[in-house]
């Protein structure tokens, strides 16, 4: 028997701790005896019911976990080694990690790197490895720290907080925006050089603006991606891999066809393993974790459905760590 956040929906949604017997879990992959889990955006969403997020009930939740293999039908991974799990499905159309005991695809798997802990890989979780791959997508476009300040919207967030940190850590002037008044202070010790309110994003805008961003991280989506994308500069980049504001683009082609600006799509659910087995590699060596701790809160798996509920109101800031034992 394990202890697991199960979601149901006889009629009527419902998230609860459960206590589940080892033989309902899927039928094939790899099992894991979970060490720490995490709550993602995505998560929260499910745990509240205020997004399409599971597609099938009932339904384990939890997209991320670190934990040790016990069984496997993959050659890739054996018994006894640390795993990092994101995505690749879990949580949405099979169970997922927000428990003591997963048996989850192959594919969603990486091995945890040397000198990162399972407790940090958590802290990171989907958010901090989605972050990690929109970095990269800027880098790979070109954009080094003397070209100009990059802009983070969402900042609070799991992906804006350790986007801040990242960024600043390889020597960019770090722009970002908040919503939250007492925030500036919190992003500043991460490393932002300036911090900006979301308003003047947030609303409708023209379709090209003041030149200002050489690259942008988005997490956010809509009107504040759309004004993201009119202020780039010439030949600047903005890397999206969120909708927290919105899934829509109320946006125009000018900035592509006018100043060559390029958007990027981050998918973190699917992202093929050498691609997610780089971007964790490059976050053991990048990230400092006393800065992480301090973006960081430990609950335990009852504590679950009430971080989900702050996460949608927006009362939350940095990461939650899932200690599925606690």
């Amino acid at each position: 028997m394990f202890k697991a956040v199960y979601l149901t929906r006889d009629g009527e949604f419902k998230a609860q701790l459960a206590e589940l017997d080892e033989a309902r879990l899927p039928a094939s992959g790899v099992t894991l005896r979970v060490d720490y889990s995490t709550l993602n955006y995505k998560d929260a969403l499910a745990l509240t019911d205020s997004g399409p997020v599971v597609r099938q009930f009932p339904m384990v939740a939890g997209v991320d976990a670190v934990g040790t293999v016990l069984e496997s039908d993959s050659l890739d991974f054996a018994p006894g080694e640390k795993v990092i799990l994101n995505g690749w499905g879990c949580g949405e159309t099979t169970w997922g990690a927000l428990a003591q005991r997963a048996r989850v695809p192959a594919e969603g798997l990486v091995r945890l790197p040397s000198g990162l802990s399972a407790h940090d890989a958590m802290a990171l979780g989907t958010a901090g490895y989605t972050a990690m791959l929109c970095v990269q997508a800027l880098k790979k476009h070109g954009l080094t720290p003397g070209v100009g300040p990059v802009l983070v919207t969402g900042a609070t967030g799991g992906v804006g907080s350790v986007a801040v940190m990242l960024l600043a850590k390889l020597g960019f002037e770090v722009v970002a925006v908040t919503g939250k008044v007492d925030a500036a202070d919190y992003l500043r010790t991460l490393g932002a050089a300036e911090v900006i309110d979301r308003t003047g994003l947030s609303g409708a805008g023209k379709p090209l603006q003041k030149e200002r961003w050489a690259g942008v991280v988005d997490s956010v989506g809509s009107h504040v991606l759309a004004n993201a994308c009119a202020q780039v500069r010439r030949d600047g980049a903005v890397a999206a891999c969120g909708l927290a504001g919105g899934m829509d683009f109320p946006a125009t082609v000018a900035p592509f066809i006018l100043r060559g600006v390029t958007l990027y799509g981050v998918d973190s659910v699917y992202a093929p393993r050498a691609q997610r087995q780089e971007a964790w590699d490059l976050l053991a060596g990048l990230i400092d974790p006393a800065l992480l701790a301090s973006a960081s809160t430990e609950i335990g798996l009852a504590d679950t459905f009430g971080a989900a509920a702050d996460i949608i109101a927006g009362r939350h800031r940095g990461r939650f760590i899932v200690d599925v034992n606690r």
